[in-house]
């Protein structure tokens, strides 16, 4: 794949090593019985941390009990536009699936293939069989949650944090993006002058960032979300207090979005309120005696320990919004005897506990 680029950048010829390595290690751990060899099924996903697709797809593998290796594409670091990526995806969109020779890049297509391909005894199943009463009820609320413009509010609320009441977003986020936003646009048309065989992918994209971009931007079309997302939650809201009158007081079992399982529904539900939760967004739709199903559900979906692991700690975009360009160059730049992730590693140290300090002044401010 290599040979067919001349052009491209050093940091593309290291992720082509990367992915022959992995392939080599692929084929290192094929195992024989008797005279036939056999090779593990594998799963690799493609993903960015603070990606809310990306969170959904790896909240489901948690859930299922999936090996599979990821990888990060830095948003931040646009890692999303180079090559090898469009390669994978002309969309240039996270996240990417791969199991075995099969590449899915669109997130519900993912979502589902993980359910209907990975059903062994003992895997759980997050997408009830069809024709049972639980089926079209996961469906429905599957399909109303992902009607909503997650990136819409994702944006608008960092372009506008006036709509905003508890936003773990810092202030100066605004700034960062906006000028990350007009570099993203002139670098998408060098990639294309660059590697002409990509050139109508990244136009498209292009054309699709300025539209977005757009909307996102405009208050009136926000608040038109906002009054969406109000009449989501208030049906979610209905669905909850169902789940709470046909539980007995005296079970302890918890009950989730569609019944006493956790569906692909609650994986929908989980990720939005904890996207909600850190835009700031929360007090504006459930607590202080509203929507109080809404608020006891989130609290306990907190304390589940699949979500704990994919999702306790990525509340933040402090490195996203004030590091990027400290990344790059630590990615590239970088002295071989301090190595990459070491000097990553000091820089997140040392955000985290920036955001550590941000974080308890808010609060003593409040």
């Amino acid at each position: 794949m290599a040979a067919e680029n001349s052009s491209e950048t050093q940091d593309d010829k290291g992720i082509f090593i990367y992915k022959e390595d992995v392939q080599e290690k692929q084929q290192e751990s094929t195992f024989v019985t008797g005279n036939v060899k056999h090779k593990p099924s594998k799963l690799t996903l493609y993903h960015w941390t603070q990606s809310f697709s990306s969170q959904k797809v790896r909240l489901a593998i948690a859930e299922k009990g999936l090996q599979c290796e990821e990888y990060d594409v830095s948003l931040p670091l646009s890692e999303h536009n180079e090559p090898w990526f469009m390669r994978l995806n002309p969309a240039g969109e996270v996240p990417v699936l791969i199991h075995d020779d099969n590449i899915i890049t669109d997130p519900v297509q993912i979502l589902d293939y993980l359910d209907q391909n990975f059903r062994d005894e003992g895997t759980v199943k997050l997408i009830p069989e069809e024709g049972s009463m639980y089926y079209p009820r996961v469906q429905h609320y599957r399909e109303l949650l992902d009607s909503l413009q997650m990136d819409a509010y994702t944006h608008g609320c960092i372009l506008h944090p006036e709509i905003t009441v508890d936003s773990h977003i810092p202030a100066y986020a605004t700034t960062r993006i906006r000028a990350q936003i007009g570099n993203t646009e002139s670098e998408l048309k060098k990639l294309a002058e660059e590697n002409p065989e990509l050139k109508d992918a990244y136009m498209a994209k292009t054309r699709r960032l300025k539209h977005k971009l757009f909307d996102h931007d405009n208050m009136k079309y926000l608040k038109k979300m906002l009054d969406e997302l109000e009449k989501v939650l208030d049906q979610v809201e209905t669905e909850l207090q169902r789940r709470a009158e046909e539980t007995p007081e005296e079970t302890s079992n918890q009950s989730w979005l569609c019944g006493e399982f956790f569906s692909m529904a609650d994986v929908s539900l989980a990720v939005t309120l904890h996207r909600l939760k850190f835009l700031g967004l929360s007090r504006r739709y459930w607590g202080n005696g509203k929507r109080c199903n809404l608020e006891t559900y989130y609290q306990h979906v907190l304390e589940r320990p699949s979500f704990r692991r994919v999702l306790g700690h990525v509340n933040n975009i402090l490195i996203s919004a004030v590091l990027p360009a400290a990344f790059r160059v630590a990615k590239q730049h970088v002295p071989a005897f301090i190595g990459t992730t070491l000097l990553i590693g000091i820089l997140g140290g040392g955000t985290y506990l920036a955001f550590l300090y941000l974080k308890n002044r808010i609060l003593l401010t409040r």
